[in-house]
């Protein structure tokens, strides 16, 4: 799919631009005269046969083009790409065209080998490379997030809160020496997957026998490692960060309270996805969160760690944590999460006083931000 719109006056291009310089206190380089709105999908496909985050990157894409060319000037080109963004881009010169990446790779899509492919990192490494200004994270940060237990390693290294964890090939490495450390009940999630796959009402385990079959289960089912971390039965915060120097955005708070049994207090795939079930009705997101002042100075310096140590401190994303007395541990980074206007990163830029439109127009103002700035303000 490509769309692309006449040329605008380059007079007229300058909200963002001079965003750029009020942030940086220098011209923003070579002012692009377009905008591509990059996105995945599939093509040729049955549209019964998309999954729903696949569904709902397209629509997103069609959200950020049209608040592209209603409030602002740029030349605006939506493009979608299966895999390979590179030719896709080739009729954008990265002189004149900055890239509102949206590209996430296809849900589902797997390998001869049956394991997930990630097609979303190296796609933001190839735009980087073909020297475009970018939204959001760069690959390196999109691999390290990706992958749970690399991240949980740094975190823990810096001394960030991360509930303890081991990492399982197969079920035949659950022994109880492999477990000692570790506190039931836990939590078995693949260990590179994004979305809530594979996490459902199973993946609360309580003894060594149920770790063993669920460890099965996920080895088996997304071939790749099973992450097991001790569950945290505290509340669950969602902490949006973006800019350089990190801005957190009003917290969120996913409210559980619906849900009687403490092992079953989650945000699985139902609860993000499938909007018939019980699950995505009665897991609200509540913005701003009703937290007292410490607790929530507490989350936001712990989520701005993680968020440092993790993208140093570029693009957009969100941190989930689980509060629990005084300590916030870190469950997941997410660099590039979704901006749907109903999704979590919009709703907590609604509580911040910004209008979807503001937010998307703020989002492209750090792509104009040199890349190669000071990170000490991280």
């Amino acid at each position: 799919m490509k769309e692309q719109v006449a040329p605008k006056p380059a007079s007229a291009r300058r909200t963002c631009a001079a965003t750029a310089r009020a942030r940086t206190g220098k011209p923003a380089r070579n002012e692009p005269s377009g905008v591509v709105v990059l996105f995945s999908a599939p093509e040729g496909a049955d549209p019964g046969s998309i999954s729903p985050a696949d569904r709902e990157t397209a629509a997103v894409a069609r959200d950020v083009a049209r608040v592209l060319r209603e409030k602002s000037l740029y030349q605006v080109a939506l493009v979608s790409a299966e895999s390979e963004v590179g030719p896709k881009l080739a009729p954008y010169p990265p002189r004149d065209w900055v890239v509102f990446n949206l590209f996430e790779g296809l849900d589902g899509r797997v390998g001869p080998d049956g394991r997930s492919i990630d097609d979303e990192s190296p796609a933001a490494l190839m735009i980087e490379s073909l020297g475009y200004r970018f939204t959001g994270a760069d690959g390196h940060a999109l691999a390290l997030a990706l992958n749970k237990a690399r991240t949980k390693r740094l975190l823990a290294k810096a001394g960030v809160s991360t509930p303890p964890w081991a990492v399982f090939r197969s079920a035949s490495q659950v022994t109880p020496g492999h477990v000692r450390n570790l506190p039931f009940p836990l939590i078995v999630k693949p260990v590179a997957e994004d979305s809530s796959v594979a996490i459902d009402d199973g993946a609360v385990v309580a003894d060594l026998a149920e770790l063993k079959a669920r460890v099965g289960f996920v080895t088996e089912q997304c071939r790749q490692q099973a992450l097991a971390e001790a569950f945290i039965d505290g509340r669950e915060i969602n902490v949006a960060i973006w800019g350089n120097p990190p801005e957190a955005l009003p917290l969120a708070e996913i409210d559980l309270s619906a849900i009687s049994e403490p092992n079953k207090r989650i945000v699985g795939y139902a609860a993000k996805w499938n909007e018939e079930t019980w699950e995505y009705s009665h897991t609200p997101a509540v913005c701003p969160a009703q937290l007292a002042e410490e607790p929530a100075r507490i989350v936001r310096e712990t989520a701005l760690r993680a968020w440092s140590i993790v993208t140093r401190c570029w693009g957009y994303g969100r941190v989930d944590l689980r509060l629990k007395g005084e300590t916030a541990y870190v469950l997941e980074v997410n660099p590039n999460p979704s901006i749907a206007s109903d999704a979590g990163f919009a709703r907590s830029a609604r509580a911040a006083g910004l209008t979807y439109e503001q937010m998307i127009l703020k989002i492209l103002s750090f792509a104009l931000e040199d890349r190669r700035a000071d990170f000490s303000s991280c």
